[in-house]
């Protein structure tokens, strides 16, 4: 199959490693002569290792490839002409009807292939944010070289300090408040056990507390790492949401523009507008769950609320990474087209901005996660 979208190739060129893309080949043009890139490589195939993988939001005419309803899958898209991605390329779905025949055919990858589990972990998660792609590559036996993901040094820096600030309460439940830190200093050994791959003794009595089974525990420890995760990377970049809202507002199109266009355009601007502030305070109620589980644990003597929270983490996970990886498609594509060295996009560029937009914001919720949610 081949893109319809050749612009949104091309425009993905500058682009390593988001929320919402994975761009393989960029990676293989920075590192490709380095030895991390060569000795532990994400894809043992050589053409999947250049490929670009994308979270995409299913369109009607899409929904019906799979078996099971879902409305947001992980694309794979293979280049016609790495040096030239304006030509296009070829996609296919991750677990799309006829999924393991066309890898095997195109690639050569079978069902046992180990690119074939890499591919499974990669569609589990609900965007593509490189420090939880990371994780769950991490936590299930998968080191690829660092250069697979765009998180620098200060990024986890900061995360480790905005987890230190967040856990102090739970140490402070267990040693009591205002113990002496200085000796062993809990709250950064408590922070490193979370960052690490495994939660290890320190958290195992946790789960035995809430009387969670073992791998109940271990999954609603990665996603409360996630939930970790997406409250900091919001709080990172809630001053770009309200700027891009603003000059989602204010954008004008360059050249020549009918009175159709005129009306299109004010009306899908609305509409995003609109989209972007529901989505972020969606994303903020489903944070204020986790919240409010952490709070009944350390400071209202309800452990049960945490023990619900983790249980039901992974479902909320699931929604929250949609979310908020639709946000930060949205800024960071948004910044990267309307940056002071580009052109402003004429009419139908514009309107084909903002309907990606607004497909990506959109869609069904499902009952069980409104019910979590409320």
């Amino acid at each position: 199959m081949t893109d319809r979208a050749i612009r949104n190739l091309d425009n993905l060129r500058t682009s390593a490693s988001t929320a919402r893309v994975l761009n393989l080949l960029r990676v293989s043009h920075e590192h490709g002569r380095t030895d991390g890139w060569r000795d532990a490589p994400l894809f043992q195939n050589a053409t999947l290792n250049r490929c670009l993988i994308i979270k995409h939001r299913l369109r009607r005419n899409e929904i019906d490839e799979f078996r099971v309803r879902r409305y947001v899958a992980t694309k794979i898209v293979l280049p016609i002409d790495g040096g030239d991605l304006r030509v296009g390329g070829r996609y296919l779905f991750v677990d799309q009807m006829g999924f393991d025949q066309t890898l095997e055919q195109s690639l050569g990858i079978g069902p046992t292939h180990p690119d074939r589990r890499i591919l499974d972990l990669i569609d589990e998660l609900p965007s593509l944010d490189p420090f939880l792609l990371r994780e769950q590559l991490r936590r299930n036996g998968h080191s690829p070289d660092a250069c697979y993901f765009n998180v620098s040094e200060a990024d986890l820096v900061r995360m480790a300090e905005f987890v230190s600030s967040e856990i102090t309460p739970l140490v402070d439940l267990s040693m009591g408040p205002g113990a002496d830190l200085a000796a062993e200093n809990p709250v950064a050994r408590l922070t490193a056990k979370i960052m690490s791959n495994s939660a290890g003794d320190d958290m195992s009595a946790l789960g035995q507390t809430l009387m969670l089974r073992p791998d109940e525990y271990e999954e609603g420890i990665f996603c409360w790492k996630g939930f970790l995760y997406y409250k900091w990377a919001l709080q990172a970049i809630t001053g770009d949401i309200g700027w891009v809202v603003d000059s989602v507002r204010r954008v004008k199109p360059r050249g020549r523009v009918d009175a159709e266009q005129h009306v299109n355009i004010d009306r899908a601007k609305e509409q995003v507008r609109r989209r972007i502030l529901l989505t972020c305070e969606a994303t903020a109620d489903m944070l204020r769950v986790y919240d409010d589980a952490f709070r009944g644990l350390t400071m209202e003597g309800r452990p049960t609320a945490f023990r619900d929270f983790l249980k039901d983490a992974p479902l909320l996970f699931a929604r929250l990474g949609e979310r908020l990886g639709a946000i930060q498609h949205i800024v960071s594509f948004w910044r990267y087209r309307m940056g002071d060295d580009k052109p402003a996009p004429g009419a139908e560029e514009l309107l084909d901005l903002l309907a990606d937009f607004d497909i990506s914001l959109s869609g069904r919720e499902r009952p069980d996660v409104l019910a979590l949610a409320a």
